[in-house]
């Protein structure tokens, strides 16, 4: 089972967002995917409990048990605050390293500090895991957003996705969906922006 972990301690970096729609994006191309949701709010379990019985099937892995279902894929929606033997532990499980970052000062200085932790970690040291970041919430032509996109590009990791701030992510939301549930129509501009991140995701570098 290969793992993706999302993950940055600054909370409210849009890790649910991103975790619904990659299992969602897996799911809908036949693969067996679950959800480890480690999130003290629990959003992506309650992303869970709306999805429709008729769209492509997501387990929920519970900490303590097995998938649903068997799964070639298993995503962890991390908690706000994730570090020591917890973000130890939360590493050693994954094969792929997503990092979400908003456009705020505060988000920006707390992700510096969290990648210079990322980079001392042994896996990552020695190239078995591999990490990707992506800025959320991007309004076009605004000084938060151009200012994220300067700290992003500094960085010596690969850029996955700039993703725009809309309420397409939220209405889906509501209904268990993602991105890849919904019309093409609806979500055509959101899909053009994920196509690096995607093929990211699959390149056979496990």
């Amino acid at each position: 089972m290969k793992a993706i972990l999302i993950v940055n301690p600054k909370g409210g970096s849009g890790k649910s967002t991103l975790s619904t729609n990659i299992a969602g994006y897996l799911a809908s191309r036949g693969h067996g995917v679950a959800l480890l949701d480690l999130d003290r709010q629990k959003s992506a379990s309650q992303w869970l409990v709306n999805r429709a019985s008729g769209l492509p099937k997501i387990g929920l892995l519970q900490a303590e048990g097995a998938p649903s279902l068997a799964a070639d894929w298993l995503g962890i929606d991390s908690p706000a605050g994730l570090h020591g033997k917890n973000l130890d532990h939360a590493l050693k499980l994954a094969h792929k390293i997503i990092v979400p970052v908003a456009p705020s000062l505060f988000d920006i200085r707390a992700t510096r500090d969290f990648l210079e932790v990322l980079r001392d970690e042994k896996a990552v040291r020695k190239g078995k895991t591999f990490v990707g970041v992506v800025g959320m919430r991007m309004a076009p032509h605004t000084r938060a957003a151009t200012t994220l996109e300067q700290f992003i590009g500094s960085l010596d990791l690969p850029v996955l996705a700039y993703l725009r701030e809309t309420q397409t992510y939220v209405n889906a939301a509501f209904e268990g969906k993602s991105l890849f549930d919904l019309p093409h129509y609806l979500a055509e501009k959101e899909l053009e922006q994920w196509a690096y991140l995607l093929h990211w995701l699959e390149e056979a570098n496990y």
